[in-house]
């Protein structure tokens, strides 16, 4: 097992003549003194520099489908490795993972890794690919990046679940590390991101482009509906004809349910109609793979050929049933090629979702 430092160095600052340092990862832009660190909480200032808390450290390590990131159209039925640290670089009050995200305490990364040992237990334990998710990998990048390069030389692929708030000069380097994404858009209003997230929408629109226009990362995009708040018709609209008009129709978009948590537990859960009203705006306006989440829903979360409207993957949850893809991932009924990435027969991991313990040290 790798031995790993307190703290790592990081990029993407810079020092000011007012004695601060600047972080230039994302764009908070945050100004530093000695010790204190960013809004993330895992970056911050030491020794005059900006070096990262979390490098090698995590809140616990588990193998999850593919279908649970979620990524309905990369290798379907595969497992996946999954983490996360602490921290975040947006402050969304409805936030469904805030025991990691908001985590203020690093006794919460109770278990580590390097990354040659994460990606020597993906391979171990046959999984498709290793996941950074349940807290925003974009402010442990570092990390992030040296272990998607660490399973590339292993033959393991590597999947971001982010909110992709994050600059240029990082989102590059990031990206080209990464194998596919799905990428949270929270709402299609910059009163939304600014009220509700303390961020900006413009910030993720520029990510969402920069993935779908100058990278072969596989992207699928993730929206919470909030009764409310991000549910109404003309938003609905408005946002599944920009992904339509800036993305194409073939970037699965999947329209997930709330439940109460975290600082707005004032509001309901998401009625089920509401996302069956959300799938049916976006397909009306083009798309060829929308989703339901977080509810049962079995037509909402299986795939459909676009060309015959024939049944090509079937889920319940995470389980798959019937498939109707060729060899090829082409529709068996009528030809038509599905988007995404497929191996010639569908994994068969199933909902399991198995906890691993790569480090018996605690931090």
């Amino acid at each position: 097992m790798t031995t790993l430092p307190l703290t790592h160095p990081t990029h993407y600052w810079h020092r000011l003549d007012d004695g601060r340092v600047q972080c230039d990862l994302c764009p908070r832009f945050c100004r530093l003194r000695e010790g204190q660190r960013g809004l993330c909480y895992v970056r911050g200032r030491q020794n005059n520099e900006v070096v990262l808390y979390s490098y090698g450290r995590s809140s616990g390590f588990c193998i999850d489908p593919i279908e649970k990131k979620p990524l309905n159209h990369f290798y379907p039925g595969s497992s996946v490795l999954s983490f996360g640290t602490a921290g975040c670089n947006l402050a969304c009050k409805f936030c469904q993972n805030w025991d990691m995200s908001k985590s203020r305490h690093m006794d919460t990364l109770a278990d580590r890794a390097s990354p040659g040992d994460l990606a020597a237990t993906a391979k171990r334990m046959n999984c498709q690919s290793v996941a950074f998710t349940y807290n925003d990998p974009v402010i442990f990048l570092e990390y992030a990046v040296d272990t998607a390069q660490a399973c590339r030389e292993q033959g393991i692929k590597s999947v971001a679940v982010s909110a992709g708030f994050i600059n240029e000069a990082p989102r590059e380097r990031f990206f080209s590390n990464i194998d596919a994404a799905n990428i949270d858009l929270k709402a299609f209003s910059e009163e939304f991101y600014y009220e509700l997230c303390g961020g900006h929408l413009h910030n993720v629109l520029e990510t969402l482009q920069y993935i779908k226009q100058e990278t072969d990362v596989w992207l699928e995009i993730t929206t919470l509906l909030i009764p409310g708040r991000n549910d109404s018709d003309s938003e609905l609209d408005a946002m599944t004809g920009w992904i339509r008009d800036r993305l194409g129709t073939d970037v699965p978009l999947h329209f997930t349910a709330f439940h109460p948590d975290w600082k707005m537990r004032d509001i309901g859960p998401t009625p089920h109609s509401t996302l069956i009203r959300a799938r049916q705006i976006a397909i009306a306006n083009g798309l060829h793979y929308v989703y339901t989440g977080n509810v049962h829903d079995r037509d909402g979360s299986s795939t459909w050929c676009p060309g015959c409207k024939h049944l090509v993957i079937e889920r319940d949850w995470y389980e798959l049933g019937e498939w109707h893809l060729d060899g090829a991932g082409r529709c068996e009924n009528c030809g038509t090629g599905i988007a995404g990435h497929f191996a010639a027969r569908p994994g068969d991991w199933g909902a399991r979702r198995v906890p691993v313990r790569i480090s018996a040290d605690h931090l």
